[in-house]
């Protein structure tokens, strides 16, 4: 399979979301796109990352910017996530784990003294022309979408150009 890397083309993929739709990433050319990969809907630290995306939704908007939070949950347990928070974005259901292979999240992690393979907290920022712009791994809830509002503001701020090609553009 492909490996994702800063700069380069994400490859097109699919996938049921909320809303009883699918989303091509394709389609989304133009716009800047947020995926945030999580480990568990209703678990208090996936919580409150997508309350965090939530409450700064309207800046992500401003930027031109879709929010998309990914895990293995069904779409039906999303709907209901997304429903009890308000989330105002859509979540991604990927059980068979295409999506979270294509961006390399899954990774074993201790659970309770437990090796168990689980989705390592990551988020990309792929820019309006589907390139992957930044990648964060392993992040910290805290502080974290405030991070992302400030490379997506740099992003636009460089006419889409970020800081790694912003020499060739």
């Amino acid at each position: 399979m492909t490996e994702v890397l800063e700069g380069r083309p994400v490859p097109d993929f699919e996938a049921a979301a909320t809303g009883d739709q699918t989303i091509r990433l394709s389609e989304l050319q133009g716009k800047n796109v947020v995926l945030y990969f999580y480990p568990k809907d209703n678990t208090p630290g996936c919580t409150l990352e997508g309350q965090d995306f939530r409450d700064h939704y309207s800046e992500f908007q401003a930027l031109n910017c879709i929010v998309l939070g990914v895990s293995r949950d069904s779409v039906r347990v999303h709907e209901n996530f997304k429903a009890k928070q308000a989330f105002p974005f859509d979540l991604l259901s990927d059980p068979d784990e295409q999506l979270c292979e294509l961006f390399d999240v899954m990774k074993m992690k201790t659970l309770y003294g437990k090796k168990v393979r689980g989705i390592e907290r990551s988020t990309f920022l792929v820019d309006k022309e589907g390139k992957l712009a930044y990648a964060w791994r392993k992040v910290k809830v805290k502080g974290h979408v405030e991070v992302v509002l400030e490379k997506l503001t740099e992003l636009e701020r460089n006419g889409g150009a970020t800081s790694h090609d912003a020499g060739t553009k």
